[in-house]
Order: C-alpha cells, then sequence, then structure tokens
C-alpha cells in the first residue's frame, strides 16, 4: 500500500495522506462487485455509509468483538432496498483502536464479517459492495479519518474503476488536489450520525444526511429514495 506525504491546499491542517484499508487485502487490490438486484444497471450513485450508528449499535468503548455487532432496526432492509433502488454500497469508518494498540486488523475484519453475515440473514440484498477503514488516531492528522474525505475518495475511484474491470490493473488513486477531472456525486449520499461524517461529505461534495444513533440509516431511507417509500 502506498501513501503519500505531500500537502496540498486541500489537506492543509493534514500532516500526511494516509491511505485508507480494505479488510484483508491491499488497498487497490482486485475487487469483484456483485449484482445489483434484479440485474439492475448501476446509475453511479454510491451510498457512503457510516458504520457505528448508521447499520449497527456503536458504544463509547468500540465495538471490540463479534457479539458485540448488533444491526439497528432495519438497517439490512435499508441497505436492500439502497441496492434495489441501484445504489453502490461503500462503509467509510474510523477505526482508531487499531493504531491505538487495542486490537489488530484482523480483529475489525471480524467484525465485519459477522457484520455482513447479520444483515444478508435480514435482507437477501443487503450486501456491501466496499468497506474502507481508518485506522489511524486523531493525533496521526491523516486524510483517510473524517472528517477528512480520505475514504470517500478512495471509495469512488476503487467502486468506478471495480465496475470497469474488476482486476483494477494499473489503478493508482489519488487524494485531495491530485485528484483532478471527478465525477459527478449529484446521485450520491453520505450518511452518519456525527459532525464528521458531514463534515467529510462538505469537503467531499457528496450530499450529507445525519441521522439519529439510535435509529441509524433507516431512520432517513425515506428521504434518500423519496417517492412513495
Amino acid at each position: 500500500m502506498t501513501s503519500s506525504r505531500r500537502r496540498s491546499r486541500l489537506t492543509t491542517g493534514c500532516d500526511a495522506v494516509l491511505a485508507p484499508h480494505r479488510d484483508d487485502v491491499e488497498l487497490t487490490s482486485p475487487l469483484k462487485l456483485p449484482e445489483l438486484p434484479n440485474e439492475s444497471a448501476w446509475n453511479g450513485g454510491i451510498a457512503y455509509l457510516d458504520r457505528d450508528g448508521v447499520i449497527i449499535e456503536g458504544s463509547e468503548n468500540y465495538v471490540n468483538t463479534i457479539d458485540e455487532v448488533v444491526l439497528l432496526p432495519d438497517s439490512a432492509k435499508s441497505i436492500g432496498d439502497l441496492r434495489r433502488a441501484g445504489y453502490r454500497i461503500c462503509v467509510v469508518t474510523n477505526q482508531s483502536p487499531i493504531n491505538r494498540g487495542i486490537w489488530s486488523s484482523s480483529n475489525l475484519s471480524m467484525i465485519h464479517d459477522r457484520m455482513c453475515q447479520l444483515l444478508l440473514l435480514g435482507d437477501k440484498d443487503a450486501l456491501i459492495d466496499l468497506i474502507l477503514f481508518s485506522p489511524y488516531a486523531p493525533w496521526e492528522g491523516a486524510w483517510a479519518r473524517k472528517p477528512y474525505p480520505g475514504m470517500l475518495e478512495a471509495g469512488r475511484q476503487l467502486i468506478d474503476a471495480a465496475s470497469a474491470e474488476s482486476s483494477m490493473r494499473g489503478l493508482a488513486l489519488k487524494f485531495g488536489d491530485d485528484w483532478i477531472n471527478r465525477p459527478d456525486e449529484s446521485t450520491s449520499v453520505m450518511v452518519g450520525d456525527r459532525g464528521v461524517d458531514m463534515s467529510a461529505a462538505a469537503r467531499f461534495g457528496v450530499d450529507g444526511i445525519l441521522c439519529d444513533p439510535n435509529k441509524g440509516l433507516a431512520e432517513v431511507i425515506g428521504s434518500i429514495l423519496g417517492g412513495s417509500y
């Protein structure tokens, strides 16, 4: 995994453009996207979702084991509904316990596996296309840690590349001012339960929707999908 330590105008205030991570693989490893329900064509929209307080119950002491993974009410159905409406799903989550030395990235991977299992038990279409996490502690000043938009920037580039070719051969991610000719995010949305999520959305240029951490995604799914939902 590569990272850039060049400062740019967009990254002022960050100590380094440290890249986000994926579970168990390198960031630009091949990514096979699951088919959308009913063989729907992708409209280019991505639902960027925070994890705790949006999909699963959060805790001030972190979600530390698979036994602590509890879905928020109707989060599985809400993700299924997003995919049935043509959205790709990208989870973007700050996970500083890794660099704080509390637990490892392998532990986080097991937590995410459990979350994905529970989602599919709740709705067969509730598949996650991509999970990105930031292992960095707040004092590391990482562009990939919300309130900065590095995870969203990587998510868009990875999903776009995987849509064109799952091997993503030759992909070189760009961050901040180094990424020009960005795609339109008008059909995308970011859902989070905290101000840092909304700040990341604003910096990235995508609509941000704040939800109650006790209700999560299900509270705001109607405002995303509209119509007769």
